[in-house]
């Protein structure tokens, strides 16, 4: 009974009155640049990193960022593992059957197809092609459902093993978020392409957090709203993002 009572204490020690951890932890990928990724010096970086401590400074919350691979990420933090998810995520009726989001901190923008340069393709009548997609994301359901019938899709943990095979030709063309794949393709010295059309999917990206969480759901409602109207997300989005969309627009 002892050990039962001093376990319980502890619990109850770890959070404040307003019903969350006193540290909140806060779930993220760390390979999906520039939202999350690991720098050269180990330690987690990007948007929404600089985003979380942001938002934790102006909600008067401790927090810590705790690396999860994607295809876990929400089960575990149903499961408690941590409190909240900022980790590119876009907010989509089937996630916000097991989660709520706050408000959108980076706006809707276009999925994009990456291919050889050089390529082409005929979208309109698509058979036969390998495609590649990041597994547990709004990219592999669309391509599933879209694609799926007449073409290979390819599912990867990572996006970067995505954009691996790519370059190495195991995949003919790769779907994925417009504004991780530009850097991508910019950077490859005009080995990579665009193809294809825009895929307009998802909505904006938000922060995941449990549904009965309410107190830790109101206070990132709070801050993020101050710090959009305070230009705080728009500078950050500039730094990361370099060309927008901005909410100042």
């Amino acid at each position: 009974m002892k050990k039962i009572l001093i376990t319980a204490a502890i619990a109850a020690s770890m959070f404040s009155a307003t019903g969350y951890a006193e540290t909140v932890r806060i779930g993220t990928e760390g390979a999906y640049a520039p939202w999350n990724f690991v720098d050269d010096s180990g330690k987690l970086a990007g948007y929404e990193i600089d985003l979380g401590n942001a938002l934790c400074d102006a909600a008067g919350i401790k927090c810590e960022f705790v690396a999860n691979e994607w295809d876990s990420i929400i089960p575990n933090l149903v499961a408690g593992n941590y409190d909240a998810i900022m980790a590119g995520m876009s907010i989509t009726d089937e996630r916000k059957q097991t989660i709520d989001f706050s408000e959108e901190y980076y706006p809707a923008s276009p999925s994009l197809y990456a291919a050889s340069a050089g390529a082409s393709f005929d979208f309109d009548n698509l058979k036969g092609v390998k495609v590649g997609v990041q597994g547990a994301t709004i990219q592999a359901d669309y391509a599933k459902e879209q694609l799926g019938a007449n073409n290979d899709i390819l599912s990867y943990e990572t996006a970067d093993q995505s954009v691996a095979d790519l370059v190495a030709g195991n995949i003919d063309v790769l779907l994925a978020d417009g504004d991780f794949l530009k850097p991508v393709v910019d950077g490859s010295g005009g080995a990579l392409g665009f193809v294809g059309p825009e895929v307009r999917i998802g909505g904006g990206v938000g922060i995941g957090m449990r549904k009965n969480d309410s107190d830790l759901q109101a206070n990132m409602a709070k801050a993020l709203e101050k710090l959009k109207a305070d230009g705080t997300v728009d500078k950050l989005i500039k730094e990361y993002f370099e060309n927008g969309p901005f909410y100042s627009n």
